[in-house]
């Protein structure tokens, strides 16, 4: 701090010896200098206060990722019981198995709505393309129909919390149909 006060000099005489204008100009220098300096301190807290906020949110969002990603456990789980029952088999169940599989698919919804209100999102599938960022390829099939990089079937339903890759959906791909004769390639 010391350093910052001028020190007279052959350049800068003492302010006895300076005229009038003189040590005003210096004081206006000095003064501009000191603005400068203020407003660059300002900057640099106003910056450190946003970093510090954006740092807060992330660390809010993505705190719960590993808890999130032990519940995707047992969302797949509520999803294998649910595909273990097809829907001829429900209709002839008796009243009491019907009630148990509405009781299992509206606690899988309740979960899902709970993870998607903490920021946990499905990964849409839909006849989406191919994304290495949000997906696994497991295997290439035959297209059935679909242009090549198509997702075929999702094997394992991917998750994003936030704009953060949680699990990455396990899909199989649409393969490139080859030869003229429709030939099918067979490599995977």
């Amino acid at each position: 701090m010391a350093d910052d006060i001028e020190q007279p000099s052959a350049e800068n005489p003492p302010a006895e010896e300076q005229t009038p204008a003189e040590q005003q100009a210096a004081a206006e220098t000095q003064l501009a200098e000191m603005r400068d300096r203020m407003l660059r301190a300002l900057a640099e807290a106003e910056n450190t206060r946003r970093r510090a906020e954006r740092e807060r949110l992330e660390v809010s969002q993505y705190a719960i990722a590993r808890f999130a990603r032990d519940m995707l456990q047992i969302a797949d789980n509520f999803g294998r019981a649910l595909a273990a029952c097809p829907p001829e088999l429900r209709e002839a169940a008796d009243p009491q198995v019907k009630g148990v599989i509405d009781g299992v698919e509206a606690t899988e919804r309740q979960l899902l709505a709970v993870l998607e209100q903490y920021g946990v999102k499905i990964i849409d599938t839909n006849d989406a393309k191919f994304d290495p960022n949000l997906h696994q390829a497991i295997a290439e099939v035959p297209g059935e129909g679909k242009p090549p990089g198509t997702i075929v079937h999702v094997v394992q339903t991917g998750y994003t919390i936030g704009e953060r890759l949680l699990r990455p959906a396990m899909v199989t791909v649409a393969r490139k149909e080859s030869g003229a004769a429709g030939g099918v390639d067979t490599k995977v």
